[in-house]
């Protein structure tokens, strides 16, 4: 018999320990901490539970942290659903816009293009897009975050674009059309990464698309 077929005794046979109680303080592993000292299985098994117990505080403690980070967020996103909401004219949605992504997300760099009615605007909002941004922005099925691939888009960061290290790029939509992209640049690399997750930065995305309903199409 060697060691596979103990193992599987005990699988097999559940009631063997509970009937031989007495081996729990007659049989002796080393400590899972100080190899050359040894404990009962008893004490053994309270170690590997308090291992657990460890394990599982930190995992809550994780989930916590997770949960009221969510918190901020959620609220974040819905003083800007109220800033866009009060807005009634372009300037006033541009302006909450920013503002709150800039102040209250802390976002240094932000960028809007609307191309559905290039040519007809003055404002930097409007400017002419080339045919490979609107296709960029009309395939994108969830908000891009990682590190700026697209010359044009960084660009519009104007002066800051050299130091945009990651961008987080928000396609905006009108009845499943793109007609416009929003952009925030970071010069920190992670800011924007590739595994984050992009759910707020998708009703962001919306909540900006419906603000400007109203702008000509």
């Amino acid at each position: 018999m060697n060691a596979h077929d103990v193992a599987r005794y005990l699988r097999d046979n559940p009631d063997f320990l509970a009937e031989h109680g007495e081996l729990f303080t007659q049989l002796t592993v080393p400590h899972p901490q100080h190899g050359g000292q040894a404990i009962s299985l008893a004490e053994r098994q309270l170690h590997a539970l308090r291992d657990k117990i460890r394990q599982l505080e930190l995992k809550l403690a994780e989930l916590i942290r997770f949960g009221e980070e969510n918190d901020d967020i959620s609220e974040k996103v819905h003083r800007l659903s109220v800033a866009l909401l009060a807005a009634a004219s372009y300037d006033a949605v541009r302006h909450a816009l920013y503002s709150c992504l800039q102040e209250d997300f802390a976002v240094p760099h932000v960028a809007l293009r609307l191309w559905d009615a290039a040519g007809a605007r003055s404002e930097p909002e409007y400017a002419e897009v080339s045919e490979a941004a609107r296709l960029y922005a009309a395939e994108l099925r969830h908000p891009y975050c990682g590190a700026p691939g697209t010359i044009e888009i960084v660009g519009w960061f104007g002066e800051a674009a050299p130091h945009v290290r990651s961008v987080a790029l928000m396609p905006l939509r009108r009845q499943g059309r793109a007609f416009g992209l929003l952009a925030l640049g970071s010069e920190e690399g992670e800011r924007f990464y590739p595994e984050m997750g992009t759910l707020y930065l998708g009703r962001i995305a919306e909540l900006t698309a419906a603000a400007l309903q109203g702008e000509p199409a």
